[in-house]
């Protein structure tokens, strides 16, 4: 008759969990951690680029989200606009200057941002004659809201 204890006089169940708790152990000492730069390097935190009391936000129960990408060639321009919601711009790569209906014009550089108030006419443009230009632009609307309306001058 087999005994129920190992030679050292532990359950056998018990001992095949010790080993197999041993060879997990083993393992992990073995592979190190799962991500070797996540020991080294410091937590990822995100860096502060606009922060902004906005009003003329969404008011329905939901919301629509809008993350556009746009590149404005050199020279070029977007059409005379407005949009029902703010508008946030972050400018990627080169420089955004945006003419908006009595106020004066706005010049952004890579890295800036800004946001376009809604209900407000306005025109952007890339001034320069070499460099393309590129926009992240953010917006958030009620829901199948159109991104712009485009607006006649006033003569």
């Amino acid at each position: 008759m087999r005994s129920c204890f190992s030679r050292w006089g532990i359950p056998h169940r018990v001992e095949r969990k010790m080993r197999k708790s041993r060879v997990l152990a083993s393992l992990i000492l073995a592979l190190g951690p799962i991500n070797p730069a996540a020991g080294d390097a410091p937590p990822a935190r995100p860096d502060l680029v606009l922060k902004e009391i906005v009003q003329g936000m969404p008011q329905g129960a939901s919301q629509e989200i809008k993350v556009m990408t746009a590149t404005i060639e050199a020279g070029g321009k977007t059409p005379f606009h407005t949009h029902r919601f703010p508008v946030t711009v972050y400018v990627q790569h080169g420089e955004f200057t945006l003419e908006m209906e009595g106020r004066p014009a706005v010049t952004l550089k890579a890295g800036d941002a800004m946001v376009e108030p809604p209900d407000l006419r306005m025109t952007g443009y890339n001034r320069s004659s070499t460099e393309p230009m590129r926009v992240v632009i953010f917006y958030v609307s009620d829901r199948d809201s159109p991104f712009l309306d485009l607006a006649k001058p006033v003569n």
